[in-house]
């Protein structure tokens, strides 16, 4: 397609794949999406990217990043039949994190029927230079048709940038602060001026401020003196001499009373009125949208947990991976040229405590931990295929972090690959009170089904996770829960353990 140019959508659902060519010093790009009305989102929840990758009506999922054959995609779901009424367009954006788009290149969007996996349409980005986000292409209405339009704009001012254009509040930027003035409570009216004092000789006159703020002077005793008692009252003058009485008038009539006012009509009693109720405290608004993410490489191996306020709550460890590529690689040993296998992958930990206890949290024998209770570690499931949609999560009570002395997360490959090599798969963490954290395991390059992920460690009370990115060879005889053991000196004792049950 060329921008600008627009084409029906005849299907229930697509999914819009972000795609560029990976290489060295080629910024990462995050796809997103933001659902609008009227121009602008109704609120955050329109806007789904990787930080809130599921819209509450569930049309709209971002299902993640993949890579293989030097092309690396972040793929967006919408379904169509369940795009609300309401919502009239749909973006499609992306934006480049650690770089700009200039210096990313094959960049291009794939709109694929979700159904048969059939391209609907593409659109190649035309000469990005400096930005650092692009709406790549938007899902409209149009007389109750679908229909993708492909746009190609570009950001300078990234993914921030972009979102805030649609009303998304956005926390990553603040702006700078304005100056505001606490309200107060008005001042009381200033009392007249008190009439001098008049002088008293050995009363010294003292500057104070009254209560307008305003200087004045008064007069102070020097000594405090006692009491007077008020003078008497002065003696009346004598009384004139008293006339003769005069002789008795005759009598008058006594005088008729005024007529008695007219009665009002009765009125029962009114209420006083009842005092005027307080406002409530206004309601508190909703929280900016966290954009931030961290990215372990090895520039940059470490983040502290408890730096970036993530060292309470709870914590997701996710791992999710993608077939697509492996059967052209050869990974599949013997299967190579059978129907395509599941590729059960198994995400496991081993933990210690400060006061010694120790062990494993991992689906083998059901050991899927406890998360109130030692070792404050959970694991949810076992996903044998990579078919469910969230793959597989261990979640880590945080709220217990003091107990915790070190945790080794890694990943066996239980059946359907021989090695990491090769294999899409991405593990993030997701603290409750802190920013994704996230790394690939596009590293292997010997024959290992064990790989080790992440090593969270306690170290003078400050949580400090580390990307390994370690694939584990174990020694003939050994298993590889016991070779990671070995590797990082745990101190397990080990006994062959049944099959999956």
């Amino acid at each position: 397609m060329l921008k600008g140019a627009n084409l029906p959508v005849r299907v229930a659902a697509v999914r819009a794949v972000l795609g560029w060519s990976s290489g060295a010093g080629v910024p990462d790009a995050d796809g997103s999406a933001l659902l609008l009305v009227g121009g602008k989102v109704r609120n955050d929840d329109d806007f789904v990217f990787y930080n809130q990758p599921a819209h509450p009506a569930g049309a709209v999922r971002h299902e993640g990043k993949t890579s293989g054959g030097g092309v690396v995609t972040d793929t967006l779901f919408v379904n169509l039949a369940r795009v609300e009424p309401v919502v009239e367009r749909i973006i499609l954006a992306a934006s480049a994190d650690g770089g700009t788009f200039g210096s990313v290149r094959g960049l291009h969007i794939r709109l694929l029927d979700a159904g048969s996996g059939v391209e609907v349409a593409r659109f190649d980005s035309p000469g990005a230079t400096t930005e650092t986000a692009f709406i790549f292409g938007e899902l409209y209405r149009r007389a109750g048709q679908w229909k993708f339009r492909a746009v190609g704009q570009g950001y300078d001012s990234g993914l921030a940038g972009l979102a805030r254009d649609f009303g998304i509040s956005v926390d990553d930027e603040p702006a700078p602060a304005a100056a505001t003035q606490v309200p107060t409570a008005p001042a009381p009216a200033a009392p007249p001026p008190a009439a001098p004092a008049p002088s008293t000789g050995g009363w010294p006159s003292v500057t104070v401020t009254g209560p307008d703020g305003q200087p004045r002077q008064i007069g102070l005793p020097a000594t405090v003196p006692p009491p007077v008692a008020p003078p008497p009252p002065p003696m009346a003058p004598p009384a004139a001499p008293v006339a003769p009485p005069s002789p008795p008038a005759p009598p008058m009539a006594p005088p008729t009373p005024p007529p008695a006012p007219p009665m009002a009509p009765f009125a029962p009693p009114v209420a006083p009125p009842a005092p005027p109720v307080a406002p409530g405290p206004p309601a508190a608004p909703a929280a900016p949208v966290r954009l931030t993410k961290v990215t372990l490489t090895k520039q940059a191996p470490t983040v502290s947990l408890t730096k970036q306020g993530g060292s309470s709550g709870s914590m997701r460890v996710n791992l999710n991976w993608s077939m697509r590529g492996l059967e052209k690689r050869g990974l599949f040993g013997k299967r190579k040229s059978a129907q395509l296998p599941d590729l059960d992958l198994d995400l496991c930990c081993l933990w210690e405590l400060v006061d010694g206890r120790k062990g494993i949290v991992h689906p083998l024998d059901n050991q899927f931990g406890a998360l109130h209770q030692a070792p404050y570690i959970l694991l949810d499931g076992d996903d044998r295929t990579g078919a469910v949609e969230t793959g597989e999560n261990l979640t880590i009570n945080l709220d217990h972090a003091r107990e915790f002395r070190r945790i080794l997360i890694y990943a066996n490959i239980y059946d359907g690959a021989e090695s990491f090599a090769g294999l899409d798969a991405v593990a993030t963490l997701y603290p409750q009170h802190g920013a994704p954290i996230e790394m690939r395991l596009d590293e292997c390059t010997v024959q290992s089904r064990a790989g080790v992920l992440f090593l969270i460690e306690n170290v003078n009370g400050e949580l400090v996770v580390r990307r390994e990115s370690r694939y584990i060879i174990p020694e003939p005889g050994q298993f590889r829960n016991q070779a990671v053991d070995l590797a990082y000196g745990w101190g397990l004792s080990w006994v062959a353990a049944g099959p999956k049950t």
